[in-house]
C-alpha cells in the first residue's frame, strides 16, 4: 500500500475521517483497504477458499447420510415433499466436494455416478462440470467450486417446511448432513402454504439458487417520466385569421399562430417514475429537438398492433455470411443497419434512399455559413454518399453494436476487451474504451444517449459516459460471464442477463441490484422492457421467454414455442405485441396486452411467487424464414417489424 498502513491502522484512521466528514480522504482509504482484502485473498489461495470442507470426516458415512435424507424427503408428506427435495442437488454437491477436497476421490465418483442423474434435468450440465473437478488442486479458479464455496445456495422455504427439516437435522445429529446445512445452505423463510413442484420448478435452476425475497423489496422508480418541453421549436401548423375589429374595417387582418395539435396534448405524470433530476441527463439541443418533433409526427401516424391487427413483418437476410456475422443492430428511426462480422469489421448500411455521406474536408468546411439552421446537412459532402461503409480497428469478432439515439454516434464491443465509440459523420473511430479484462459480449447506448452499458465474461457490468474513459459504475455480483445488458426506458436502470442463469436490475446511481430474477435454466442471450417500463422480458438458450413484473421482482409468465436458442426480442411501440427470434427460423408474434391485463386483474401474494401463466393462448402468429436464424429485431416508428436475419444454407 502507498501509506504503509496496515488494516487495524486504517480501520483507526476511517473512524476519525468519519468523526470529522472527510469523506474523499475517507474513500481513498477504503479503496486501499478493499485492496489489501484482495490481496490477502489471493494469497491464501486453496486453502482459505475451502476451509468448509477441511473437516475430514469418515468417507463411509456420506453416502449414507444422503440416502437417509432422500428417504426422509421421499416419505414426507406431498405438501411438504416438493420443497424439502429442493435440498438434495446442493447437499450433494457439497458431499461431493467435501470429499474430493479430503482425498476420497472414489467415494466422491461414486456419490456423483449414483446420485447425480437423479437431480433436475436443469442441473445436470453443472454436475458434469462438477465431475472433472477430481482433485484438490482442480477446484483452485473453478468457476463453480468457487461460487458453492463463496456464497451459500438459497433455498425459499415456508415455516411449516422448514420446521420439519430442522427436526430432522437434529434428531439424525448426522455431523456430515448438519455441517452443509449451517455452513452452506440458506433458508429464505416465508409465511404460508408450501410451493407446490410447478412452482418451485419455475424458479429454480440458477447456479446459487433462487433470489431472497429481500433482494427485490426495494422501491423500483420503473415509471417513464414526462417528456421534455419542445414546443418552443414547432412550427405552426397552420395560420389562422383573426376576426378585423368592427370599428377599421380597411385595417389589415392580423394572422394568429396555431398551435401543433401534437405538442398540445398534455401527458399525465407517472407515479412510478424517478424524480426527473435523479440522474443528470444532457440538455436537449435544437437538433435534438427537432429530431423528437419528427419522431412525435411519425408516431402520430403509427398503427396499433393487436389481435385483429398483426404487424407486417420485413426481413433483411444476409446472404454469403453463414458463421461469420456475429451481431446486428438498426437505428431508432429505421433509416440504418450496423453488422458486426467475426473478422473484426463492422458494416453500416442504409434502410432509406439517402446515402451515407461523410464530412467536406477542413479546407471547404471553413467555407460554411455556421450560422444557417441547416449547418450539418452543409458540412456534408454530397459527392461522397454510400451505400454501405465499413469500419476498422477491432482486433477480434465484433459481439455487438449500438447506435446513439441521433444517429450520429456508433458503439462496438469485441473479443479484444475493447468498446470502441466511431463517428458516423468522419466515418473514424474516436475513443477506445479500456476496462474489461477479457472479451466484452454487449454494449448498450441510453435512450438519452450519453451513458452507454458493457457486459462481458469477467463477470462485470459497467456503466460509462462518453466524455469519460474510465467507467462510472461497475456492477459486480454474477457468478459466471454477464451475456446481456439493456437500458430501462427512463435511464435509470440497466438489466443483466448471466450464463449464471440469474438476471439482475442494477441501479445506476448506487450500483447496486435492486431486483434478481432467476428461473432460466440456461444461459440467457436476450432481454427487452415493456414500452410502460413496468415489464422485463428475457430469454436465451433454454428457449423460452420469461416474463418479470419488476413492481416486485417476480416471474409472471413463461412463453414456450421455440425450438432452438432465442436470441432477439423485441415490444411494438405501442407495446402491444411481443416478438422473439432466433435459431429456429421463426419469428413468434405475442399478445402481450392479454398477459398484462389478466396480471393486473389477480392480487399478487409478495411472500412469494405467484403461478406462472404458461399456454399458447397469448401466441398471435409464427413467422417462419427459409433457413435464416434471427439475429435482431426492430419495430419502425409506424410499427412495420423488421427482421434481420442470415441465411444458412445447410441448415435443415
Amino acid at each position: 500500500m502507498s501509506n504503509g498502513l496496515d488494516k487495524n491502522q486504517l480501520t483507526a484512521v476511517l473512524q476519525v475521517l468519519k468523526k470529522y466528514n472527510l469523506k474523499e480522504t475517507e474513500e481513498q482509504l477504503r479503496k486501499e483497504a478493499n485492496l489489501t482484502d484482495q490481496v490477502d485473498q489471493q494469497d491464501s489461495d486453496v486453502s482459505s477458499v475451502l476451509t468448509g470442507y477441511k473437516s475430514d470426516g469418515d468417507p463411509e458415512t456420506y453416502e449414507g447420510s444422503y440416502i437417509e435424507l432422500k428417504r426422509f424427503v421421499e416419505n414426507s408428506l406431498d405438501i411438504y415433499k416438493h420443497e424439502l427435495g429442493m435440498i438434495l442437488y446442493p447437499v450433494l454437491v457439497h458431499m461431493y466436494l467435501e470429499l474430493v477436497y479430503n482425498g476420497h476421490t472414489d467415494k466422491a465418483i461414486s456419490l456423483m455416478k449414483k446420485f447425480g442423474p437423479e437431480q433436475d434435468i436443469y442441473y445436470q450440465d453443472d454436475l458434469k462440470k462438477l465431475a472433472m473437478v477430481t482433485r484438490r488442486d482442480h477446484m483452485n479458479g473453478n468457476e463453480l467450486t468457487d461460487t458453492f464455496k463463496s456464497n451459500q445456495f438459497i433455498i425459499r422455504m415456508s415455516r411449516d417446511t422448514l420446521s420439519l427439516l430442522k427436526r430432522h437435522v437434529h434428531d439424525k445429529k448426522a455431523s456430515v448432513l448438519l455441517n452443509i446445512v449451517q455452513e452452506h445452505l440458506y433458508f429464505d423463510m416465508y409465511e404460508g402454504v408450501a410451493r407446490n413442484k410447478t412452482q418451485i420448478d419455475a424458479t429454480s435452476g440458477a447456479v446459487g439458487g433462487e433470489a431472497k425475497r429481500q433482494d427485490n423489496k426495494i422501491k423500483v422508480y420503473y415509471g417513464i417520466p414526462k417528456a421534455p418541453d419542445i414546443q418552443i421549436l414547432s412550427a405552426p401548423v397552420e395560420d389562422e385569421e383573426e376576426p378585423a375589429e368592427q370599428e377599421s374595417p380597411d385595417k389589415p387582418k392580423k394572422k394568429k399562430s396555431k398551435k401543433d395539435p401534437l405538442l398540445s396534448k398534455k401527458t399525465k405524470s407517472d407515479p412510478n417514475a424517478p424524480p426527473p433530476d435523479r440522474i443528470p441527463i444532457p440538455d436537449l439541443k435544437d437538433n435534438d429537438k427537432m429530431e423528437k418533433l419528427r419522431a412525435l409526427r411519425e408516431t402520430s401516424k403509427r398503427t396499433n398492433l393487436g389481435p385483429e391487427n398483426l404487424p407486417s413483418c420485413c426481413a433483411y437476410t444476409l446472404l454469403n455470411a453463414n458463421y461469420n456475422v456475429c451481431c446486428a443492430e438498426i437505428t431508432e428511426d429505421s433509416s440504418m443497419l450496423a453488422v458486426g462480422f467475426n473478422d473484426s469489421i463492422i458494416k453500416v448500411f442504409t434502410l432509406v434512399p439517402q446515402k451515407l455521406k461523410s464530412m467536406k474536408s477542413a479546407d471547404k468546411l471553413q467555407e460554411v455559413n455556421i450560422e444557417a439552421e441547416d449547418v450539418l446537412v452543409r458540412m456534408m459532402d454530397e459527392r461522397s454518399g454510400e451505400s454501405a461503409r465499413s469500419l476498422c480497428g477491432h482486433n477480434g469478432p465484433v459481439y455487438s453494436v449500438s447506435f446513439s439515439p441521433d444517429r450520429s454516434l456508433l458503439l462496438s464491443c469485441s473479443e479484444d476487451s475493447t468498446i470502441r465509440l466511431w463517428s458516423l459523420q468522419i466515418w473514424t473511430c474516436l475513443v477506445v474504451y479500456k476496462g474489461h479484462m477479457f472479451p466484452v459480449w454487449d454494449v448498450k447506448f441510453s435512450p438519452v444517449g450519453y451513458y452507454f452499458a458493457s457486459c462481458s465474461y469477467d463477470r462485470t457490468a459497467r456503466l460509462w459516459a462518453t466524455d469519460h474513459y474510465q467507467p462510472l459504475r461497475i456492477f459486480a455480483g454474477h457468478f459466471s460471464d454477464v451475456d446481456c445488458i439493456q437500458f430501462h426506458p427512463n435511464s435509470n436502470y440497466v438489466a443483466t442477463g448471466s450464463s449464471d442463469r440469474r438476471v439482475c436490475l442494477w441501479d445506476i446511481t448506487t450500483g447496486n441490484h435492486v431486483r434478481l430474477m432467476t428461473g432460466h435454466k440456461q444461459p440467457i442471450q436476450s432481454l427487452a422492457f415493456s414500452i410502460c417500463g413496468r415489464f422485463l422480458a428475457s430469454a436465451g438458450t433454454d428457449c423460452r421467454v420469461l416474463i418479470w413484473d419488476l413492481s416486485h421482482g417476480h416471474l409472471v409468465a413463461e412463453l414456450t414455442g421455440h425450438s432452438k436458442t432465442i436470441h432477439c426480442l423485441a415490444f411494438s411501440r405501442c407495446g402491444n405485441i411481443l416478438v422473439s427470434g432466433g435459431l429456429d427460423c421463426s419469428v413468434k408474434v405475442w399478445n402481450f396486452t392479454k398477459l398484462t391485463e389478466e396480471i393486473s386483474s389477480e392480487d399478487v401474494n409478495i411472500s412469494h411467487n405467484p403461478d406462472v401463466k404458461t399456454g399458447d393462448d397469448y401466441l398471435l402468429r409464427t413467422f417462419q424464414t427459409k433457413n435464416s436464424p434471427l439475429i435482431n429485431l426492430h419495430f419502425t416508428r409506424r410499427n412495420l417489424m423488421l427482421a434481420v436475419a442470415v441465411f444458412d444454407g445447410i441448415a435443415s
